[in-house]
């Protein structure tokens, strides 16, 4: 029996002078969780939340919230994601290896691998468990699935816009990478980046059953009805 669809909330295109009242109304549409990009301008060319946000957002929701980890050494502050309340820490698995020669340097983008360390990645992944909290690896679009990580995974994150901005065009090659993890994994299985009507019910029929959406939520009128439409898909 296949899980039903849940409907994760990008902060990244919320109005964040009113963030409690996004935050409500993402409630009032019926969303599963809040999403929180944490980007450090080095991993992607972006600035933007670090944990004294999700300390801040906390005490205004009771919904699961999960702390996308794009940054350099995630190793040196999960600890300090999971203390301001994140319940969901997402890892990417460019910073257990080798960084592709296009990518190895400071401002070149996206961060992409063809190996990663899995004996460090598990580490992190038992680390963020240990803490009480769910851990999730996340793939770029340009790296490889590498299915030794999954035993020590809740979930995995398939991105299918490269990381950094909200708004880009969905990636539809990554879907082959979601179709193979459905392959025998039981845990979450999510995709982020250009969801809309058109790419959702791509995106399920290949497997994914949490979508992280930012602009097509916080832009729609009717927020309600948009969750009302992703989570039919599942039917």
């Amino acid at each position: 029996m296949k899980k039903p669809i849940k409907v994760s909330a990008s902060i990244l295109a919320a109005d964040f002078a009113k963030l409690s009242e996004e935050i409500k109304r993402s409630e009032a549409a019926g969303v599963d969780r809040l999403h929180i990009d944490c980007m450090d301008g080095h991993f992607v060319p972006n600035l933007t939340i670090g944990p004294v946000v999700i300390q801040a957002v906390r005490p205004h929701t009771k919904l699961p919230i999960e702390a996308h980890l794009m940054i350099e050494h995630p190793w040196d502050y999960i600890e300090s994601y999971a203390q301001a309340g994140a319940d969901i820490i997402q890892i990417q698995v460019e910073c257990y290896g080798k960084r592709k020669h296009a990518c190895s340097q400071y401002g070149q983008w996206p961060k992409e691998v063809g190996s990663i360390d899995v004996e460090l990645l598990r580490r992190d992944l038992r680390k963020i468990r240990q803490l009480g909290r769910k851990a999730f690896i996340v793939i770029n679009p340009g790296t490889p699935l590498f299915k030794e990580a999954l035993s020590e995974c809740d979930g995995v994150l398939i991105m299918s816009v490269n990381p950094g901005f909200a708004g880009q065009k969905f990636i539809s090659s990554v879907l082959s990478k979601v179709q193979e993890i459905t392959e025998g994994f039981k845990g979450d299985i999510a995709i982020d980046g250009g969801i809309n009507a058109q790419t959702a019910p791509e995106a399920i029929a290949a497997g994914a059953r949490v979508l992280i959406t930012a602009s097509y939520l916080y832009g729609a009128s009717n927020p309600q009805e948009i969750v009302r439409f992703l989570k039919g898909l599942g039917n």
